[in-house]
């Protein structure tokens, strides 16, 4: 067993990230070579045409922990799912390539500073979050985008879409097989799917950092992102869904 009694894999949902990964790559494993649990960054490859892969490869050949797990080209709700489902860890990371989140927030989603929780999402709203260099125009439009998911889907939840969110290993397996959404807004559903099995889900407000280079856009994004809100609201109204809950509830007890 190790020394904190837990393990922890880091998943990073990549589509041509060949030019932001390596930086991120070189802190995470400054960040965790210390670290005294056992450890793997696991980068899902969502089908990209650049150098990604070969890129993770070359990581690996240095640190075997560091891991390429190619999958064809999908999402980034897809990419996590294969990502947070092959992981291996007690404790498993989802974690944005352009690592806007510092990496001293980390343990704030770990014992001993956290326990008790099936999933901690990072938060950029509430008091103590910090937003740092983030355009007006894009905070407003998440806000608006996250008050149409508290009212039609999710109540009580403040920041669904934030890239960085931690699962324990049975959260995973008894949420991730029953989710459909490849793209953006996988989040929703998956933090719905845990709702409805009663799974405690806990936001630990953060600092984050814009980054320029982001791969999603409100105005482009934005609509997917709204039809596949409104698809997961009409899911959950339906007896499939509640059928597929049962059975996840079974296996995760």
């Amino acid at each position: 067993m190790a020394l904190e009694g837990f393990s922890l894999s880091i998943v990073i949902p990549a589509f041509n990230e060949e030019l932001r990964l390596a930086a991120t790559l070189e802190q995470l494993t400054t960040c965790l070579q210390h670290q005294p649990w056992p450890w793997e960054v696991r980068v899902v490859d969502d089908g990209s045409v650049d150098g990604t892969a070969s890129l993770v490869e070359t990581f690996h050949a240095i640190e075997p922990r560091i891991v390429v797990q190619r999958e064809r080209h999908a999402g980034k709700g897809h990419a996590v799912k294969k990502g947070l489902l092959a992981a291996t860890g007690d404790y498993r990371f989802i974690c944005d390539a352009d690592l806007s989140m510092p990496l001293h927030e980390l343990r704030r989603f770990l014992p001993p500073l956290l326990t008790d929780f099936d999933i901690a999402i990072a938060s950029r709203e509430g008091a103590s979050a910090l937003r740092v260099g983030e355009p007006l125009h894009r905070q407003l439009m998440g806000r608006v985008f996250n008050a149409c998911v508290q009212t039609f889907v999710l109540r009580g939840i403040d920041d669904t879409q934030c890239g960085f969110k931690m699962f324990t290993a049975a959260a995973v397996d008894a949420s991730f097989p029953f989710v459909t959404v490849d793209g953006w807004a996988f989040d929703i559903e998956v933090l719905a799917i845990a709702r409805r099995q009663r799974l405690c889900i806990v936001e630990v407000p953060i600092e984050w950092h814009h980054r320029r280079e982001s791969h999603v856009s409100m105005l482009r994004d934005g609509p997917e992102m709204l039809r596949d809100m409104f698809r997961i609201r009409a899911r959950f109204s339906s007896r499939e869904v509640g059928r597929a809950q049962g059975v996840a509830a079974i296996r995760s007890g």
